[in-house]
């Protein structure tokens, strides 16, 4: 690779389209899901649904972090930077994510102490210039983000930087794949595995989905050549009846993915529950803070009593996320919903399914 344009080639795309084209003729309706909100846009921005046959169906899942991220925690993190002297660090995703009953961009403009940050590393360095306050990071993210956000926690406790704690959110991704593939709501043949993710922790934790479960695989890159060859891929498992994972993005990654990562990760976290928007609670896909480092976690820090969760009435979000609906779907869908004023998470994010054909597919 020379160039990113090599990956947006209009005519390879298209070539690529009917290659796809012939290979689904005599096939039933096949869907097939993306698990990467990075993936999500890139579809949508592209118009790939359009090039394909009617027979291929694109579907989104739980691939935006921040729309899976749950009222509970949101509700949490607003009580905290309701207290006096905590200032909240957070991507910026998260600031206009409604909770039950307000957002962290409400609570900002109400005085609350709440700052946008480019990385963890920028949280930290704040909790140190500044000992008289309580700084809290907001962990929300998959295995992408888990290991810089450990980094800041062995950095914290090694520098003894005691103002600094975690509200951690963070989940994985093969076992909400799982929930997916093992239920009977959404009859899927495939995934396109989310690259990002899989850059982390490579290839191998897919293996079950085909094997236990029948699902094709194959990680893509963000790019729409990738994409559509990942669809191609995808195709030729399911004709040959022959379910594996498969590497598109192999300019990239590499099946045992990142060791680095991988070890922190394991050095700062323990496999936890989780509680997914849409999804419940999904055993085992979730990271909390190890016990070791428990001074640096603060959902103990902070035990608060916190509002009672409420979902937005007529929003549709967890059923979008599952792939049992789409946007347009939804009721409240570019009408009382929208980026400017949104009321369900998957149209506040860059990455949600909403925002994504809000913009691209109207």
């Amino acid at each position: 690779m020379r160039y990113l344009e090599e990956f947006r080639d209009p005519k390879v795309a298209k070539a690529l389209a009917s290659e796809i084209a012939k290979n689904a003729v005599g096939l039933p309706e096949i869907k097939l899901m993306e698990v990467c909100g990075s993936h999500t846009m890139a579809i949508a921005r592209y118009g790939l649904r359009k090039l394909l046959p009617d027979n291929i169906q694109l579907i989104s899942g739980p691939g935006c972090p921040v729309c899976v991220t749950s009222n509970r925690y949101l509700d949490k993190a607003i009580a905290i930077s309701r207290l006096p002297q905590v200032t909240i660090t957070t991507f910026g995703d998260m600031m206009r994510v409604p909770g039950s009953t307000s957002s962290l961009e409400k609570e900002r403009s109400k005085g609350s102490d709440i700052r946008i940050v480019y990385s963890t590393m920028d949280a930290i360095q704040f909790a140190y210039n500044n000992p008289q306050r309580q700084v809290v990071f907001l962990g929300v993210g998959f295995e992408t983000t888990a290991p810089t956000i450990a980094a800041s926690i062995i950095q914290a406790s090694e520098r003894e930087i005691k103002n600094y704690s975690v509200l951690c959110a963070h989940k994985t991704m093969p076992k909400p794949m799982e929930a997916i593939a093992a239920g009977d709501k959404v009859d899927l043949q495939g995934f396109i595995c989310p690259a990002h993710v899989s850059t982390i922790i490579g290839s191998k934790p897919y293996q079950f989905l085909s094997e236990t479960y029948g699902k094709a695989c194959v990680i893509a890159g963000f790019e729409p050549l990738d994409i559509l060859e990942s669809v191609n891929m995808l195709i030729g498992q399911i004709k040959k009846s022959k379910p594996a994972v498969e590497i598109q993005y192999s300019r990239v990654m590499t099946v045992d993915g990142n060791p680095a990562a991988l070890k922190i990760m394991d050095e700062v976290f323990d496999v936890s529950d989780a509680e997914w928007r849409g999804l419940g609670k999904i055993p085992g896909s979730g990271l909390k803070i190890k016990k070791i480092f428990r001074q640096l976690d603060a959902d103990l820090i902070y035990d608060l009593d916190v509002e009672p969760t409420l979902e937005e009435t007529g929003c549709i979000c967890g059923e979008v996320m599952q792939g049992i609906s789409s946007p347009t779907d939804c009721p409240l869908f570019a009408s009382v919903c929208t980026p400017e004023d949104p009321v369900g998470a998957c149209m506040v994010s860059s990455e949600g399914s909403c925002a994504a054909s809000f913009k691209y597919e109207l």
